[in-house]
């Protein structure tokens, strides 16, 4: 009898366990459905990269329905599970919701960004997790220089080159750099504008940035950054962005233009709130298998799960790209052997290591014992991530965008426009409007 499976989530555990299914199961024995809210899948790590240029913003997602032919894929929210029925509450982007059956599930929600309470976050503030938020802050940090590079106000010309990035992990490093790189190539094209005169912050609650890595890449990642002239805050917490103006717990007030909150993820709150079993912060509880301990039919990996890590016992596997692929590919193998009723094999990987992008062809990489940084760090970076690009097409146009950036400069065009593409034709209504009343 065929399996109808479903996986919540279109990333990298819900990605590639479809792409292992496709190439795993007979014909008519199984039926893949994948839901996700976007219908594509992004590679994170290069989103820096997409906000610097140095890559298409396109380049870093792949379409659900093109890398997984012969797999259902549904657009749209999962907003509750009763695994008890096998059945989830599905919400498309469009028309009513519905129920979807199934056999077994894999839960592979993964994370959201992590907010606080901190008064004016939501209004002044801009997340760093997704493309559309990569693209965002592309076009807003060109507009800021324009607009510095447009007004005789002093107030408004320092507001409009202050830069604050919350959080010190890879990705509001990773996120400031490459802002900083952007900028820095753009200004040649506004006289009057220096690299000197824009002020960057970054501002981390801890005693170090960058904590996955060594803690000798942190320091030299931080000191690299201040010979930048970047102005890392350690031990200090944004307290308010109410008014733009980002207030630190030390006191200090910086009236900026453009604030990034990149303080890290929290597992997606649809496992906790369909009342699947998950730990004290909100992880799905798995076992080394894979499976959703206590339940049959259920299985997990990646941000939103709570995986043993059987190379350290105790501990559980780190919330990264490296672990998701790794999982999601034996996730596959062992939902075979589940419907064949073999037995599964547990999850052990060790941890290669990590590397980050600073930009400015400078990174920093650790590969087991081996410490890399400046320009060595940096090709390590792109070697590392473009190993675990999906798909030779995507693989590709990520190589042919780094050689053309090698060649050519950055494209300094802001479409803020299209962001809100209908503002234009709106105004030509009203206006049209308004002629016409006028004539009446």
């Amino acid at each position: 009898m065929r399996k109808n499976i479903l996986i919540v989530g279109g990333g990298y555990v819900g990605m590639y366990t479809a792409m292992g299914l496709r190439k795993l199961v007979r014909k008519g024995e199984v039926s893949v459905t994948v839901v996700d809210p976007r219908g594509y899948m992004t590679y994170q790590p290069f989103l820096a990269e997409a906000v610097g240029g140095a890559i298409e913003p396109r380049h870093v997602v792949a379409p659900l329905h093109r890398v997984l032919p012969g797999v259902r894929v549904l657009t749209g929210r999962v907003t509750r599970v009763d695994h008890g029925a096998r059945t989830a509450e599905f919400q498309p982007v469009q028309g009513p919701a519905r129920t979807l059956d199934y056999d077994i599930l894999v839960m592979a929600a993964g994370s959201i960004i992590r907010t606080l309470p901190i008064p004016g976050l939501a209004e002044h503030a801009v997340g760093f997790k997704t493309v559309g938020e990569a693209v965002h802050l592309r076009n807003h940090v060109l507009a800021q220089l324009a607009a510095a590079a447009s007004t005789d106000d002093e107030q408004v010309r320092r507001r409009a080159l202050t830069f604050v990035v919350v959080g010190g992990g890879f990705s509001g490093v990773e996120a400031l750099a490459e802002m900083q790189g952007l900028a820095d190539e753009a200004v040649r094209y506004h006289p009057g504008i220096e690299p000197a005169d824009l002020r960057w912050t970054l501002v981390e609650a801890t005693g170090r940035i960058l904590p996955e890595l060594h803690e000798d890449l942190g320091t030299w990642t931080a000191k690299a950054l201040r010979e930048r002239g970047v102005d890392v805050r350690l031990d200090t917490r944004l307290t308010s962005a109410e008014g733009g103006v980002a207030t630190l717990d030390d006191g200090t007030e910086l009236d900026a233009g453009t604030i990034v909150w990149a303080a890290g993820g929290r597992p997606n709150p649809l496992a906790a709130a369909s009342g699947l079993p998950v730990d004290a912060i909100g992880r799905l509880t798995a076992t080394e298998y894979l499976t959703v301990a206590g339940l049959t039919d259920a299985f997990t990996a990646g941000d939103g799960a709570a995986v043993p890590d059987l190379t350290r016992p105790g501990e559980f596997t780190a919330p990264n790209a490296q672990h998701a692929v790794r999982q999601a590919k034996l996730l596959a193998r062992n939902l075979v052997a589940y419907v064949r009723g073999r037995a599964l094999k547990p999850y052990r990987h060790a941890y290669l290591g990590s590397v980050a992008g600073l930009g400015h062809h400078q990174g920093v990489a650790q590969v087991y014992r081996i410490k890399l940084t400046g320009f060595l760090g940096w090709l390590a970076h792109r070697a590392y991530h473009l190993a675990w690009v999906p798909t030779v097409n995507h693989k590709a146009r990520v190589l042919a965008d780094w050689t053309l950036s090698m060649f050519f400069r950055r494209e300094a065009v802001q479409l803020s426009a299209i962001e809100h593409p209908e503002e234009d034709f709106r105004a030509a209504v009203a206006e049209t409007q308004t002629r016409l009343d006028r004539a009446a």
